[in-house]
């Protein structure tokens, strides 16, 4: 059966580790040779675009960049079509969408159609999990390890906080989400991780999160297609600010992570990211590192 990769937690715990391990790799092994890899962006990216393409490039493969207005999902023709059609052509589709039911979709055609194809999220309204992966590898790295390491999730519980939650249940690590009253993750994420193994807790207090904590992430409070609550979110989330003052309530080593773009002044300050505790550049680059792990992960299945 073709492996799919839509959420952090389609991988075990076990397979998570082989996907991190390949990433390590600097020895690239070349399993797309003269093959291609289908890279559809219904949304605007800098650091998914760029990684993805040249992580491709290093797996001998030839990434085919497709933006959405080409294809039309759903008007010009269905997802179900435009993913038979791609894969026919390629080893791989990543896709960037705005409906993470359009992933579903597609994977549901090709499976149907009895192609062998993975599809892999590069991120959806529901989920970021080739982000998450990225972290976790970062944490690796920066503290050599990951099991009982402590992060502190403080901002908006959207798609990043859901996938970074499941990746830390996945690898040992405990997480605490601080969010404003109505933005937290809902009751059935919270359960899905414990299902998996996770520790997770909520709190509204930024404080209580990062009091000790080994990672301190944010992410931005207004993601793509929230352009009209910007308002309301500056004002919920007063307070929520990572900056120097958080820090402090935090390990003396703690590591700073924001998946960018970072608005400085807004949900982190520019001392902080740009601080000697961040790592954001790191977990940056590690973006190509860790999807080019997962590709050669889901290509030796396919």
């Amino acid at each position: 059966m073709t492996r799919h990769f839509l959420e952090v937690d389609d991988l075990s715990r076990a397979e998570l580790a082989e996907v991190l391990d390949l990433a390590a790799q600097r020895d690239y092994p070349q399993v797309l040779a003269r093959r291609g890899v289908a890279l559809l962006f219904e949304k605007p990216s800098a650091r998914t675009r760029n990684s993805t393409e040249v992580a491709v490039f290093q797996l001998g493969g030839h990434p085919v960049t497709i933006r959405g207005e080409e294809v039309g999902l759903d008007t010009r023709e269905p997802a179900e079509d435009v993913a038979r059609v791609l894969a026919g052509y390629h080893a791989a589709i990543g896709g960037r969408v705005m409906d993470h039911h359009t992933l579903e979709r597609m994977v549901a055609a090709i499976d149907g159609a009895g192609m062998t194809v993975p599809v892999f999220n590069l991120l959806s309204d529901r989920a970021h999990p080739c982000q998450a992966v990225a972290d976790v590898l970062t944490i690796r790295e920066a503290l050599g390890g990951t099991e009982g390491v402590q992060i502190a999730y403080v901002g908006d519980g959207n798609n990043m906080a859901r996938s970074l939650a499941r990746a830390a249940a996945l690898v040992g690590a405990s997480i605490i989400l601080a969010t404003p009253e109505g933005y937290s993750l809902p009751a059935s994420d919270i359960e899905a991780v414990r299902a998996i193994g996770g520790a997770i807790e909520v709190t509204t207090q930024p404080e209580e999160a990062v009091k000790g904590a080994d990672v301190v992430y944010t992410d931005v409070w207004t993601s793509m297609g929230q352009e009209a609550e910007a308002q309301a979110r500056r004002a919920a989330f007063t307070g929520f600010m990572v900056d120097q003052r958080l820090i402090d309530l935090a390990s003396p080593e703690v590591l700073v992570m924001h998946c960018l773009p970072a608005h400085r002044g807004e949900e982190i300050s520019a001392e902080v990211v740009d601080g000697p505790r961040s790592v954001v550049w790191h977990q940056a680059a590690n973006r190509m590192h860790s999807v080019r792990g997962l590709i050669a992960w889901l290509i030796a299945r396919a």
